[in-house]
């Protein structure tokens, strides 16, 4: 018995834009919103959407990324009839090793993506923060007997050039794509998120790697090549919060939006629930010397100085005398005493000594993982 659809996630980017802080692991690892990883968003997604099967592409520094993920058992993907599956690239009998792009990563997963049999394949990124349930998205590319459905948000028309632009009739058939158009005719733009009917997908891959292997990506030559051939391909318009956390600036604003109080995402809502990593923390304690306002602070913090607008992560310590604003703080990290941070991301298990200032003028501070700067810090 086949599975009606399957996701794959695409997790291998290796995130060279986030600089410091995916030195040591991949971006769709990287911790977001005090206690989640950013794979946490789709892997939840997933599991509320009734996917039971996904496939996690990996390929760069994966091993934080298994660790987190595991079994599934924190998403409820552990199941009989559930999974996730943890795939690596492999070196073929022609050497082909590294996934050349999104497409490619699919082809060399063929025999995966077969041996679960699906009639139909969501292809997924594993770093973007939002909530979307793809089984509403899936009944659209039935009723619209399309052959590929692809994912759109409309975006205003002056940031068009940034997305790969899709140009629709009025029955929202996608009649052409645009890669970052200059002057773009549309402001529908893809999330990069899709879903194919396998048995077509399946043999284009196949046909045209047997010939010339130019269809690497998805963006780039699938969806062209389905336009050319004249399928039927449709739009879904999403209409919710939806961020791509690849870069430093929309990591960091994305973070502070989700402190804001209006938070878009409804972290709150229990029949849309994101689910993360089982740990278990002691709770926060916060001394009579601290101060806390318009913040995240989540379990096993401790904070003596003044936090304002910003996220701490699990385990992080803050020290008598410190001043953390906009900022986020991730997991395990330690700041000193009299330390003044601003408008900065300070990386997992990273050490700030005392008396350091960390800010920068008009831009976002990165500290990386593990790094250590200033001076000492005497416990207290």
């Amino acid at each position: 018995m086949g599975t009606e659809m399957l996701a794959m996630i695409l997790a291998g980017g290796q995130g060279t834009r986030l600089g410091k802080l995916t030195k040591n692991i991949a971006k769709p690892a990287v911790p977001f919103g005090g206690r989640y990883r950013i794979i946490d968003f789709t892997l939840s997604n997933c599991i509320n959407s009734g996917i039971k099967k996904v496939g996690v592409v990996t390929q760069y520094q994966p091993l934080s990324l298994n660790n987190h993920i595991g079994n599934g058992s924190s998403w409820g993907l552990d199941g009989i009839d559930s999974g996730v599956t943890i795939l690596q690239p492999y070196s073929s009998s022609d050497g082909e090793k590294w996934f050349e792009g999104t497409a490619h990563a699919i082809y060399q997963n063929i025999s995966y993506i077969d041996q679960m049999d699906p009639q139909y394949v969501l292809i997924l990124s594993g770093d973007h923060v939002y909530k979307m349930n793809y089984e509403a998205m899936l009944e659209e590319h039935i009723a619209n007997n399309a052959s590929l459905t692809v994912a759109v948000l409309e975006v205003p028309l002056k940031e068009a050039s940034r997305f790969g632009i899709m140009n629709t009739d009025e029955h929202d058939r996608i009649i052409e794509f645009d890669e970052k158009p200059a002057e773009p005719k549309s402001n529908l733009a893809s999330m990069g998120i899709y879903i194919f009917n396998w048995g077509r997908l399946r043999s284009v891959l196949l046909n045209n790697y047997s010939k010339d292997g130019q269809m690497l990506d998805f963006g780039k030559h699938v969806i062209p090549s389905y336009l050319e051939a004249g399928e039927n391909v449709y739009t879904y318009r999403f209409n919710g919060y939806w961020k791509d956390v690849g870069t430093i600036d929309s990591l960091w604003e994305a973070s502070m939006e989700f402190i804001s109080l209006e938070n878009e995402l409804h972290m709150r809502d229990k029949r849309w629930r994101i689910f993360s990593k089982n740990t278990i923390s002691p709770p926060h304690f916060i001394t009579e010397t601290a101060s806390v306002s318009h913040s995240l602070v989540v379990d096993g913090c401790y904070v003596a100085g003044t936090v304002k607008n910003s996220i701490l992560s699990t385990g992080v310590q803050v020290k008598k005398g410190s001043t953390i604003e906009s900022s986020v703080i991730m997991p395990g990290a330690t700041i000193g005493k009299n330390v003044k941070i601003k408008n900065a991301i300070i990386g997992e298990n990273a050490i700030i000594g005392d008396n350091t200032v960390v800010y920068k003028e008009n831009d976002i501070e990165v500290i990386g993982y593990s790094e250590v700067i200033g001076g000492k810090s005497d416990d207290d």
